[in-house]
């Protein structure tokens, strides 16, 4: 089975996509990218970067993917991007790769609600099940544990941790670590 590429898609020869995997218009997959069974890119994605993206997951238009750490301190490392299965990724979201500073990889888990406009920062950990509503924004090094929701338009602080089965309102300033069931 061949990947279903849209034609005016790019898509490095060296990228692995199984064959199940539908690409949108205008999209661009990078040389380094790997993309697991029915994987739906939409339109105008960009995923770049040492980037392993595993089944089932589903990224609206216009994702950016796998770019390099936002981190004036990251000098082009080969730094890692993983993602796992069943996720959700909605419009205009973006998911940067990690920095040696901090083991060099960015982890999201699997079945998550990731809505509009969410900024996944360098080194974050997200759990599996977890839901960030539209416009939640993360500095670098966030981890966020299994189940915790945080609501639209929050900001939480870099190296902050969201504990899981938590519920973190809307517009949120987080500058301190929420345990978990809170």
């Amino acid at each position: 089975m061949t990947a279903l590429i849209h034609p005016t898609a790019l898509v490095d020869p060296n990228a692995q996509l199984d064959g199940s995997v539908s690409v949108g218009a205008f999209s661009i997959i990078g040389p380094n990218v790997r993309i697991g069974a029915h994987t739906i890119v939409g339109a105008h994605c960009v995923i770049d970067g040492y980037t392993s993206i595993g089944a089932h997951n589903h990224f609206y238009r216009f994702c950016s993917i796998g770019g390099m750490p936002q981190d004036k301190k990251y000098a082009g490392e080969p730094t890692r991007l993983e993602i796992g299965d069943r996720n959700m990724v909605r419009e205009y979201v973006t998911i940067n790769t990690g920095t040696i500073q901090d083991g060099g990889v960015t982890r999201l888990g699997s079945d998550n609600w990731i809505m509009a406009y969410v900024h996944v920062a360098h080194d974050c950990q997200i759990g599996s099940q977890v839901i960030l509503a539209n416009g939640v924004q993360m500095g670098g090094h966030v981890h966020i544990g299994d189940w915790a929701i945080v609501g639209g338009l929050a900001a939480v602080h870099q190296f902050g941790r969201i504990g899981a089965h938590s519920m973190t309102g809307g517009q949120s300033a987080v500058h301190k670590d929420i345990p978990p069931y809170v």
